[in-house]
């Protein structure tokens, strides 16, 4: 029964909830073992079996009366990126050593409210900043997912790789990250699962420990496009107490998902063929362009030119607002303090002990490029591109109704094959970047596997605040390419 509930996606397991073929304390026991079994993935810091149960059974309660929410009984992991009162939220980083939040994130309350169950907080890379989750202060996480006939272990991807694993290793029905260059979308490819950034201001900020503020963005990772639409209802919605939270409606995305594209224009970008991706990520590329177009949509050429200012933009933006956010880490009111002689002193040692190597080196690129001298040269003409990227898509979505393409240029590597060269990790995100600077919605659907067995994934863009028509698309491409593969649970085998 354990191994049945764990496989079911969030849409059978609330018709399943309904009609009492099992009940939520049920449901929320079978993955509490599946988490303590999965351990050796080390996907979730911290676990809160008991407090799962009690959610449980609360769920259980409201539903003998009737009371049921869009995601009622459904447990799900939280990246440990958003506060969660009485819970140790850590962003992966030493420096919040010990800090457990007297509050609760907007995004996770309500989720709360529509009766999701919460089983832990998953690892991630420290404060959102990687491509591989190899930077969190409480280890590496591992994707469940290895090369075929090689035991070597393999990246999940970053930095919501904590969360992309759990779901992917069938610990969580779902989870939640965050995507600020591709943070949801990339391990999300790389775990075989579905990971959806909506647009800038969809879901509130409000409670999530800041990377770069004006390109943040919550985010619902599950098995199927449909959970994502149903997790995203649940998520969204306008937040007073963040100021880039956007007051729009929030559909029902899942009635969205009709199968009807007849008469879409999805959009095929040139500048998203790069010199030496595998031929099998080029010929996964050509099966969506014909999987779409066998549903009744046109594909259309289009240009996007300013897409190769994408990364070396992201990589000027991020870092300064980092630099920016990062200030109030400090040793003075929470988390992590080595004393000094002088404050200063305790400044410098606090930070010095608190941030990993990956923050530092983004911080101090950030500090650098907002500095005197070098403000204009750097930070603003960094905007400037953002701007062009943001008219190359707007220009566009005059034409087209979605754009597909790779969501990375490979399949996930293996531990250390990167984290020397920054470089050759930062461009992980060369495809997901572009439209987190242009702060458009973006989906990753698993979508084939490549030669060595590790999945690869297709990306769908789509205008600002149009998720439904993203997830319509991708509901439609999901089908089409048919993706049942999943990991061999080794894990099961290793002692935690």
């Amino acid at each position: 029964m354990t191994t049945e509930l764990t496989d079911l996606t969030i849409a059978e397991a609330l018709d399943g909830l309904a009609i009492g073929a099992f009940s939520g304390h049920e449901l929320a026991q079978a993955h509490i073992a599946a988490m303590e079994a999965a351990r050796p993935l080390n996907a979730l810091i911290t676990e809160t079996a008991e407090r799962a149960l009690v959610a449980a059974d609360a769920s259980d309660t409201r539903r003998r009366v009737g009371v049921v929410g869009v995601m009622e009984g459904i447990p799900i992991a939280i990246k440990d990126l958003f506060a969660t009162e009485g819970v140790l939220t850590t962003a992966g980083s030493h420096i919040l050593d010990g800090f457990v939040p007297p509050y609760e994130s907007t995004v996770t309350a309500n989720l709360w409210r529509a009766g999701a169950v919460i089983l832990g907080k998953a690892n991630l890379d420290e404060f959102a900043m990687g491509s591989s989750n190899e930077t969190s202060y409480y280890g590496a996480v591992e994707n469940p997912w290895r090369r075929r006939g090689d035991n070597r272990s393999m990246v999940p991807g970053g930095s919501s790789g904590g969360s992309t694993a759990a779901v992917a290793a069938r610990i969580a029905m779902g989870a939640i990250g965050t995507d600020t260059g591709g943070s949801i979308r990339q391990p999300a490819s790389f775990c075989g699962v579905v990971g959806l950034k909506p647009t800038y201001g969809r879901c509130s900020r409000w409670g999530i420990a800041a990377f770069a503020s004006s390109l943040d963005q919550a985010g619902p990772v599950t098995r199927t496009v449909r959970d994502g639409a149903l997790m995203l209802r649940a998520m969204a919605g306008h937040d007073p107490r963040d100021s880039t939270s956007v007051d729009t409606p929030v559909p029902d995305y899942a009635a969205a998902l009709t199968g009807d594209i007849k008469g879409l224009r999805i959009g095929v970008p040139e500048e998203y063929r790069l010199d030496g991706m595998p031929e099998a990520i080029e010929q996964l590329w050509r099966h969506g362009v014909e999987w779409l177009e066998a549903a009744g949509a046109h594909a259309v050429p289009v240009s996007l030119p300013h897409t190769r200012y994408a990364l070396p933009a992201y990589y000027i933006v991020a870092p300064a607002e980092a630099s920016s956010n990062l200030a109030r880490y400090d040793g003075v009111r929470y988390g992590l303090r080595v004393e000094g002689r002088t404050i200063q002193e305790m400044y410098d040692n606090t930070r010095a002990a608190g941030f990993g190597p990956e923050v530092r080196r983004r911080l101090m690129i950030g500090t650098y490029v907002l500095s005197a001298g070098y403000y204009d040269a750097y930070y603003i003409k960094a905007q400037k591109v953002r701007t062009l990227i943001a008219r190359d898509f707007a220009a566009v979505f005059e034409t087209v109704d979605a754009i597909l393409t790779p969501t990375s240029p490979s399949a996930a590597f293996g531990f250390g094959e990167k984290s020397d060269d920054p470089i050759a990790m930062y461009l992980n995100d060369v495809f997901t970047v572009p439209a987190s600077l242009a702060g458009l919605p973006g989906i990753s659907i698993p979508a084939g596997l490549a030669d060595d067995g590790l999945p690869l994934g297709l990306q769908l863009l789509g205008k600002p605040f149009d998720e439904a028509t993203v997830l319509k698309v991708a509901d439609v491409l999901e089908t089409a390419a048919g993706f049942t593969a999943r990991p061999e649970p080794w894990w099961v085998d290793v002692d935690a």
